[in-house]
């Protein structure tokens, strides 16, 4: 924790108890006694919480490092040469005459 950073801790402390320690007159009753230790609480818990936090060192940066690079061997490619032509059946449509038709299956090969 820095100097500079100290005496503001002791600075905002000193300013706390001086408002806290304040003397009420008989006309507040006991609002100033409600309000001084409200003010008491939050700037204890802000002293507090920064010197917790000053007291914690900041995580380091993360290291670098490299990433694992992993090489693989592509694998052999085998194209094989087809053997023949390739052939399926279609339904085609056969003309009789001008007017009348039949399916016929025939082989069509590619």
């Amino acid at each position: 924790m820095s100097l500079k950073t100290s005496f503001t801790i002791i600075g905002v402390g000193a300013l706390a108890l001086a408002i806290a320690a304040a003397p009420a007159s008989a006309r507040d009753g006991q609002n100033g006694a409600i309000i001084g230790g409200l003010a008491a609480g939050v700037v204890g818990g802000v002293v507090g919480s920064a010197l917790v936090n000053g007291a914690n060192n900041p995580p380091p940066p993360p290291e670098y490092r490299p990433r694992r690079v992993v090489v693989e061997e592509p694998e052999p490619v085998i194209i094989r040469e087809r053997r023949g032509p390739i052939c399926h059946y279609e339904r085609r449509k056969v003309w009789l005459d001008d007017e009348n038709f039949t399916f016929k299956r025939v082989e069509v090969c590619e």
